[in-house]
């Protein structure tokens, strides 16, 4: 039986903190009980799970963007009876690509040597839609990055190449189960999102037009719709 007011907890990407959340938390509150977790504080995605778990209630919904999708597989490897339902926006299964792989360590070295700039121009341009750029929706990226910091980007990046392979997992997901992608998302494109909704049994998949890497930010209303719907509150 699932806790009534049901508990979501939500996890951010990437140099994300709960801001990247922040719309869709205030506009569930009273339906469902939000807890957004600090996933700044640990250098490996087994860490970020069980901080996560030792801070949650006893059972909850999961949404989860990125790096936290990442966390999020995790968490389903530690305790997956704690977790109602799940929400993956964003996000990948699969281990990253030998030059994807290449570029996290590159830039983990130059942070490592102080060169720490938070979320480029050109990674802007990746992160999201064009319709975006020198928006509120860019500034608050960077804002995030700002404050996760250097030291945070380490950890989180460093995390995200020790991962572990997700793929395997798929087929035993049996909980209610939303995949979103941004149909312009270049940082984990749509190819990614339809592996997982194939290999996840029922699941449901929705591709948001004119959109990147971050709906709850480009795309904040639809998001808070599908979240409420998955959620059935």
């Amino acid at each position: 039986m699932e806790v009534n007011p049901p508990a979501l907890v939500m996890l951010p990407g990437l140099l994300n903190d709960h801001r990247l959340w922040a719309q869709q938390a205030e506009a569930l509150a009273g339906q469902v009980d939000v807890q957004i977790a600090d996933l700044t504080r640990d250098d490996s995605t087994a860490a970020m799970a069980r901080r996560v778990l030792d801070e949650a209630p006893p059972r909850f919904a999961l949404a989860a963007l990125s790096m936290g999708g990442y966390v999020a597989f995790e968490i389903l490897r530690q305790a997956p009876e704690r977790v109602l339902r799940l929400a993956l926006f964003d996000t990948m299964a699969s281990l990253d690509s030998a030059e994807r792989a290449a570029t996290r360590k590159g830039l983990l070295e130059l942070a490592h040597r102080g060169r720490f700039i938070g979320v480029s121009p050109q990674l802007m341009r990746r992160l999201i839609h064009s319709r975006w750029l020198g928006s509120h929706v860019s500034a608050a990226v960077q804002e995030m990055a700002a404050a996760v910091g250097k030291e945070g980007f380490i950890r989180q990046q460093q995390a995200i190449i020790d991962r572990a392979d997700a793929v395997p997992l798929l087929a035993a997901i049996r909980i209610p189960t939303l995949i979103v992608v941004g149909a312009d998302d270049q940082i984990t494109p749509v190819t990614e999102a339809r592996l997982m909704h194939e290999r996840i049994a029922g699941s449901r998949l929705e591709i948001l037009p004119e959109c990147g890497h971050l709906p709850p930010l480009e795309a904040p209303e639809r998001t808070t719709d599908l979240l409420r719907e998955w959620l059935d509150v």
